[in-house]
């Protein structure tokens, strides 16, 4: 199957995803910024509110994702806004930059706290660096998937590509990545209640997300059945609500660091 992201999958809960991210950056306290990046921008649409809230900012969206950058055009204001394919692993800036923001991007990246601190190195004085990942990795989203790719059916195609416990850490250890590396640190944490609509919500959310890696190595018939497995064992997690709504809860961490100047 094709790994490639899929902006319309991914957008089926743009509402929900876009609220941590405006949540963010109402952290952020820089006021006239003129050099903003979004590393790992996806389809662009938030990218795209960066150059509502700093009008004479200049916005670079960066992500390695064809399909995304592809989507993101649409966005694009010559000279204001701009997109640019590169893998945020070995992104460096050109220039200093005044803000830089990692929306849900650094759980795919193992070791990320290194990376932070190269960017935090990369920030102008007075500059700051806000990012959120999603702190769920305990949750039957995950550990069901992760479970799952262990059988012995699964497990020698697919295990190296579930959900990781530690693919993010704990606020408390984003707060020393960020005081390390010499910035002012304000962290915490949400846990959302998403109320979802549908016949498989919560299925129809992990499939733009923490299922795409997996389907990816499997053929259409093999990832037809281990949806179908998964998709049996949320449903007993997340058991559909009277009204026939289902609630999915959904901790993120966020951290905004700022250098002194």
């Amino acid at each position: 199957m094709d790994a490639s992201w899929d902006p319309a999958t991914y957008l089926r809960f743009a509402g929900e995803r876009a609220r941590p991210f405006a949540e963010l950056l109402t952290r952020v306290r820089a006021s006239a910024p003129a050099v903003v990046v979004d590393l790992g921008c996806g389809e662009g649409t938030l990218t795209a509110s960066l150059t509502r809230r700093w009008p004479g900012a200049r916005v670079t969206g960066v992500d390695s994702s064809p399909q995304m950058l592809a989507a993101a055009a649409a966005h694009a204001v010559p000279g204001r806004l701009g997109f640019e394919r590169g893998d945020v692993r070995d992104w460096a800036p050109a220039e200093p930059v005044d803000v830089l923001v990692s929306n849900a991007v650094l759980h795919w990246v193992a070791g990320h706290d290194r990376l932070l601190t190269r960017w935090a190195g990369a920030l102008s004085p007075g500059g700051e660096l806000a990012v959120q990942v999603p702190g769920n990795f305990g949750a039957p989203t995950h550990a069901l998937l992760a479970r799952l790719c262990a059988q012995p059916r699964w497990a020698d195609r697919v295990e190296d590509a579930a959900p990781r416990s530690d693919a993010v850490l704990e606020p408390a250890g984003y707060l020393d990545v960020l005081t390390a590396a010499g910035l002012s640190a304000d962290v915490w944490e949400t846990t959302y209640l998403h109320v979802l609509a549908g016949e498989d919500p919560v299925l129809d959310w992990g499939s733009g997300t923490v299922l795409r890696p997996v389907l990816a190595r499997l053929d259409e018939d093999d990832a037809a059945a281990l949806t179908a497995e998964y998709a049996a064992a949320l449903r007993v997690a997340y058991p559909r609500r009277p009204d026939g709504t289902t609630v999915l809860p959904f901790r993120r961490v966020f951290a905004v660091g700022r250098r002194p100047g």
